[in-house]
C-alpha cells in the first residue's frame, strides 16, 4: 500500500510539473527563437488578407501585431513571422506549436476550445446569406427584413445553399437540417471566392457566411448590384485570437495588449479603416465585451 501511495504521489507531481512547464511554453519558445509566429487565413477580408510579395493585412492582423508589440517589451528585437494556414489546419497548428497566434475571423466555440484557447473577443457578428436579387422568395423572406421587392425566381430546381467547409456556420446548418425533413441541399466550398462564383453562376441559390465577410465578398462580385446581403442573423459569432491551451500567462499578455489598445485613441480609427460607418457601433460592442 505504501509503495502504491508513493507511486501515486510521484505521478501526481510529474503531472503537476508537466502542466507548469506547458504554461510557460509559448513565451519560452518565442524567447528561444526570437520570433513570434503569427498564423493567418488568407481569404477572410477584412480580417486577414494575403498580399503577394508582402506581409498580410487586415483588422485581426493589426491586433495580432499589437500582441507582438507587447511581447517585444519582454523580448527586445522580436521578429514577426507570418504563416499562412487553412481554416481546418489552423487550430492544429496552434496545438502542435507550429504557430503562436491564429488570426482571422475565428469564431469561439466549445468544440474549438477543446483544442486551443482564445483571447478576449475582438469582434462580434453572426451568419447571414448572400443572395442574388432573383433568388427564390423563401430565401429572401428568411434573410431579409423587408418584403421582396425584386424580380424573384420561384424556380427552386437547384435548392442548394453554399457555405465554406469546416466553419461553425456549416456545422450549425447541418445540425438544423438533420432534425427536420428538408429538400434543401448544402454545398461545401474551399474558399469564399469559390462560393461567390457558384452564386453568380446560378449553381447555388444563396451563400451563407458571417455577415461582415459577406459584405466584403459582395464588393468583389462581377456585378455587386445584382447581389444583396441578408440583414437577419441566424447565429451569434464572437471572434477572438486563438492561442495555445494551458498557458494562462500568455493569454493574460494577449488580453492586456488588446485591452490597452481598445482603450486607446487609436482603436476607433482602426475600426473606421476596415468597417467604415459601422465603426462607432462596433466600438461600443467591443468595449462592452473587453476584459477590464
Amino acid at each position: 500500500m505504501a509503495k502504491r501511495m508513493r507511486r501515486f504521489l510521484f505521478v501526481s507531481l510529474a503531472l503537476c510539473f508537466s502542466a507548469l512547464a506547458s504554461a510557460a511554453a509559448t513565451l519560452n519558445s518565442i524567447m528561444e527563437s526570437g520570433t513570434v509566429r503569427i498564423g493567418y487565413i488568407s481569404d477572410q477580408a477584412p480580417f486577414s488578407i494575403r498580399q503577394p510579395g508582402a506581409e498580410p493585412v487586415g483588422y485581426a492582423i493589426d491586433l495580432c501585431r499589437k500582441i507582438a508589440d507587447e511581447i517585444e517589451h519582454q523580448i527586445p528585437q522580436l521578429k514577426r513571422e507570418f504563416v499562412e494556414v487553412t481554416l481546418a489546419g489552423g487550430f492544429d497548428a496552434v496545438e502542435n506549436e507550429d504557430i503562436d497566434l491564429l488570426c482571422g475571423s475565428i469564431t469561439v466555440n466549445l468544440k474549438r476550445r477543446e483544442i486551443v484557447d482564445f483571447s478576449q473577443p475582438i469582434f462580434l457578428t453572426g451568419a447571414s446569406a448572400l443572395l442574388r436579387k432573383d433568388s427564390p422568395s423563401y430565401l429572401q423572406a428568411l434573410f431579409l427584413n423587408g418584403p421582396a421587392v425584386h424580380a424573384v425566381s420561384e424556380r427552386v430546381a437547384t435548392n442548394v445553399i453554399g457555405m465554406r467547409a469546416n466553419t461553425t456556420t456549416a456545422g450549425t446548418l447541418r445540425e438544423a437540417l438533420a432534425i427536420q425533413e428538408s429538400k434543401t441541399k448544402l454545398a461545401d466550398f474551399n474558399t469564399h471566392e469559390d462560393g461567390l462564383k457558384a452564386l453568380e453562376d446560378h449553381r447555388i441559390d444563396a451563400y451563407i457566411a458571417d455577415q461582415v465577410l459577406l459584405i466584403n465578398l459582395a464588393k468583389r462580385a462581377r456585378d455587386p448590384s445584382s447581389l444583396e446581403v441578408g440583414d437577419r442573423l441566424i447565429t451569434h459569432e464572437p471572434y477572438a485570437i486563438a492561442l495555445r491551451r494551458n498557458d494562462a500567462d500568455f493569454r493574460l499578455l494577449a488580453d492586456r495588449a488588446l485591452t490597452d489598445f481598445y482603450l486607446s485613441e487609436d482603436f476607433l480609427p482602426l475600426l473606421e479603416t476596415y468597417f467604415g460607418s459601422e465603426a462607432p457601433m462596433l466600438h461600443t460592442q467591443i468595449i462592452m465585451q473587453h476584459v477590464p
